[in-house]
């Protein structure tokens, strides 16, 4: 007779906890765009000023640009298409991304419009097609879409190396095809961000991701220590210039008393400073069009007090804002990181000394929590 060994409680809860995980990296991109709106984009005949007003009314940080098709070469040598859904007709073409950072680094760029004289010459600037400026920065070439059959695993690989964003065809003509795709044709698409994808994880993966998200952030190797930071001297448009030429989002705002005059003016090392404040692109998008000429030359701490009193923005005052100073210890959980990121809508949290506050030791992006998240979700399964 055959004596068959019921399993033991621990090895049952293994399991169970594996089977969780399983449920949760087998969803797929389509599940994440359910709930999304249709896409926010503009024309390639757009000012700067209508696609700047266009940013700011959807609260969005970035459009794709549409143009007839057959006219353009696509960002990256793309060819995403819209089509009509009853006769796949051609209708648009996209050819490229435009941020609100590429917006601003036009704006406080030395290039001069009609014989302007750069940063003064702002109504100009503002008054150029959205299609010249397409690629000044490295993120408008990075036009992508996402298959919706991909897994929400593979979603996570692509946006964990540094991709914000994709587009994603609800009727897509590549069957099975997983990944992110330069060719694709849809009669409608939708966007998919990285906030996108960290929300979904905290609705939907809490209590299958439990125990990953209760590891702090710095056993995950979430941290990166490398901190680039403009000074509380530094002028708006001297910081966006930065911000542009090294590829970054946001930057912090940082004590550097001991900084020559001219180092105002770039980047410097912020690590184990004391950090006052966030410059973002991001928050900047709060800034009215019709004040960019004045308000670019302000120190950047003056800059954002008006970005932040700005009823557009919402947020009262600089002092008691609760998006500049978003940070947390190495000894955060990932949970608590999540928890910052989604409820205060920004897109990276500074990690300070938790004895010394407020001096800056490393910073944890979007990327580095999807990338710790999904490290922890393949160990698991």
């Amino acid at each position: 007779m055959q004596i068959i060994t019921p399993p033991q409680h621990g090895e049952s809860m293994r399991e169970s906890k594996s089977q969780m995980m399983r449920s949760i990296c087998e969803k797929k991109v389509s599940d994440l765009v359910l709930e999304k709106r249709r896409l926010v984009e503009v024309p390639y005949t757009a000012t700067l000023a209508d696609t700047m007003n266009t940013l700011v009314a959807n609260r969005v940080m970035a459009v794709p640009v549409a143009a007839p098709p057959g006219h353009w070469i696509g960002a990256g040598g793309s060819m995403i298409m819209e089509t009509d859904k009853h006769t796949g007709a051609v209708r648009k073409h996209y050819i490229g991304m435009v941020t609100m950072l590429d917006i601003l680094a036009h704006l406080a760029g030395d290039d001069a419009v009609n014989g302007g004289d750069s940063t003064s010459d702002v109504d100009n600037k503002l008054n150029v097609t959205v299609s010249t400026i397409i690629g000044h920065c490295l993120e408008g070439l990075s036009l992508w879409t996402l298959n919706p059959n991909t897994s929400l695993l593979d979603c996570m690989e692509v946006f964990s190396k540094g991709i914000h964003r994709a587009m994603v065809p609800l009727d897509s003509h590549m069957d099975n095809i997983s990944g992110v795709e330069l060719v694709e044709s849809s009669s409608s698409y939708r966007m998919l961000t990285q906030m996108d994808v960290i929300k979904f994880l905290k609705a939907h993966g809490q209590q299958e991701l439990r125990d990953a998200l209760a590891r702090t952030v710095s056993s995950t190797g979430a941290i990166t220590d490398t901190i680039l930071a403009v000074t509380r001297r530094t002028r708006a448009m001297d910081a966006i210039k930065c911000l542009r030429s090294a590829g970054l989002q946001a930057v912090p705002i940082v004590e550097a008393p001991d900084i020559p005059p001219e180092g105002h003016k770039q980047l410097i090392n912020g690590y184990g400073r004391k950090l006052v404040g966030t410059f973002s692109a991001t928050d900047i998008r709060g800034c009215p069009v019709d004040l960019m000429k004045s308000w670019l030359p302000l120190h950047v701490r003056e800059f954002m007090s008006r970005v932040y009193q700005n009823p557009s923005h919402g947020v009262p005052d600089l002092v008691n804002s609760p998006k500049l100073l978003v940070s947390c210890y190495a000894d955060s959980s990932l949970l608590e990181v999540i928890d910052l990121v989604t409820s205060r809508h920004v897109h990276r949290v500074w990690v300070v000394d938790e004895f010394e506050y407020g001096t800056i030791l490393g910073v944890i992006s979007l990327t580095d929590i999807i990338r710790a998240v999904r490290a922890a979700l393949i160990s698991a399964t």
